[in-house]
C-alpha cells in the first residue's frame, strides 16, 4: 500500500470577518498517525476539508507526496475521508459497500468483490461480506468504513471523529484497534478530533489547535508533560489550576507566591519577570499523599490537607482536598496501593513532585 506525507504550508481560509484557518504550517511524516486535536469550532474540521479538496484555502498550498493538490478535485486527490456517521448503504451488503469505489473505478465485479472480501478479512470482519448493514454492531460497521477506504489503497486516510457516535466502551476497543490497523496498513492517518484521550492514545505526533492556529505540535508526551501555552496545560488532561505571582526568576523556571501562601518552583515555557501574575498548572498524579509513618521525600513541598471528596473512578480516581497555603482545592491522584476510601474530613500530607508546575502569564 503506497505511503505520502502531508504537507501544508501558510495555508489561510476565512469566511467574511471570521478567519478560521490562520496560515498554518505543517508536515506529517509517510506512514504515521497524525491527530489534530481542538475544542468545536477551532478550524480543524475546516483544514480537514481542505486537504480533502472540499474547500479551496484562500492561500497557500497543500501538498501530498511532494505534489501540490491545489486545484486538483476531490475524487482526483490520493485521499479518502472516513466520517463520524460513516455514510454506509445501508440497501447494499458489507462486500458491496467495500467494493464500491472499487466498481466506480472500472474494476470487474468478480475481483472487487475478491479484494473487499480479502480486506474485509484484515480488518477483522472475515465472513462478512454477505451481511447487510444493520446486522452489524456499531463497531463492525466502523471497520466497514475503514475497509472501504483502505480498499481503494489511499496514500492518505482523513478520520473526522470517526468514534464519535459510539458509546465509551465500544470508543476505548476502537482506539486499540485503529491503532493496530494503522500500523498493519502502513497508510498515513490524520485524525480530527476534540477527545484528548483519543489523540493521546493514537498519535504518534498531534497538534493541538485553537482559533485557527496551532498552539503546539509534538509528541503525546511533549504535548502532556511539557506545554507550551496555557491553552495547552488546561485542555490536555486534567490540570489545578493555582493562581500566584513571580516572586523569583531563575535560570531554569521561577519562583511563584500562590495566593494562599505557597511557595512554589514551576517551570516556564516563555520568560516571566518578577511581579507577573501567573496562573500555575499542576497535574493531579504530580501531588502525591504521603503515608503514615513515611519520611518526607524533600525534593518538592509537602503541605497538610483535609479531604472534601473521594471520586472513585478505578484508576483514575482522585481526591479532591483543601491544602494549607494554596488557596483553592486541589485534585490529587487517589494512591494505586490504597484500599481504604477516604473520609470527607480526614486529614493528609502531601508531597509536590519537584518540576512538575508550569507557570503561565494570566
Amino acid at each position: 500500500m503506497s505511503r505520502a506525507g502531508l504537507d501544508i504550508e501558510r495555508v489561510h481560509k476565512r469566511y467574511g470577518d471570521f478567519i478560521a484557518v490562520a496560515d498554518l504550517d505543517l508536515s506529517v511524516a509517510p506512514g504515521s498517525f497524525f491527530s489534530i486535536l481542538g475544542p468545536s469550532g477551532c478550524g480543524k474540521t475546516t483544514l480537514l476539508r481542505m486537504i480533502a479538496g472540499f474547500l479551496d484555502p484562500d492561500r497557500g498550498d497543500i501538498r501530498i507526496g511532494g505534489k501540490s493538490q491545489i486545484g486538483v478535485a476531490p475524487n482526483r486527490r490520493p485521499v479518502n475521508l472516513v466520517f463520524q456517521h460513516l455514510a454506509l448503504f445501508p440497501m447494499m451488503s458489507v462486500g458491496d459497500n467495500v467494493a464500491y469505489g472499487l466498481a466506480r473505478r472500472g474494476m470487474a465485479r468478480s475481483r472487487a468483490r475478491e479484494q473487499a472480501v480479502a480486506i474485509l478479512a484484515r480488518v477483522g470482519l472475515p465472513g462478512s461480506a454477505d451481511k447487510r448493514i444493520d446486522q452489524l454492531s456499531g463497531g463492525q460497521r466502523q471497520r466497514v468504513a475503514l475497509a472501504r477506504c483502505l480498499v481503494l489503497e489511499p496514500s492518505l486516510l482523513l478520520l473526522d471523529e470517526p468514534l464519535g457516535a459510539l458509546d465509551l466502551k465500544l470508543r476505548e476497543q476502537m482506539k486499540v484497534e485503529l491503532k493496530q490497523l494503522q500500523a498493519d496498513f502502513g497508510t498515513t492517518f490524520v485524525y480530527i478530533t476534540h477527545d484528548q484521550s483519543e489523540a493521546l492514545v493514537l498519535s504518534d505526533r498531534l497538534a493541538v489547535m485553537n482559533a485557527g492556529r496551532f498552539e503546539q505540535v509534538g509528541t503525546p508526551e511533549q504535548i502532556y508533560h511539557c506545554p507550551a501555552s496555557a491553552f495547552v496545560a488546561g485542555f490536555v488532561g486534567e490540570a489545578n489550576r493555582l493562581p500566584g505571582s513571580v516572586s523569583a526568576v531563575h535560570a531554569d523556571g521561577a519562583q511563584v507566591l500562590l495566593d494562599g501562601g505557597l511557595q512554589l518552583a514551576v517551570r516556564c515555557a516563555a520568560p516571566l519577570a518578577a511581579g507577573t501574575a501567573v496562573e500555575v498548572f499542576l497535574r493531579p498524579e504530580a501531588i502525591r499523599v504521603i503515608g503514615a509513618g513515611e519520611a518526607d521525600p524533600g525534593a518538592g513541598p509537602t503541605l497538610a490537607a483535609t479531604v472534601q471528596a473521594a471520586l472513585f473512578d478505578g484508576a483514575r480516581s482522585t481526591l479532591l482536598v483543601q491544602a494549607e497555603r494554596v488557596g483553592v482545592a486541589l485534585r490529587v491522584a487517589w494512591p494505586a496501593s490504597a484500599q481504604a476510601g477516604y473520609a470527607r474530613g480526614s486529614t493528609l500530607r502531601l508531597a509536590i513532585a519537584a518540576d512538575a508546575a508550569w507557570a503561565f502569564a494570566r
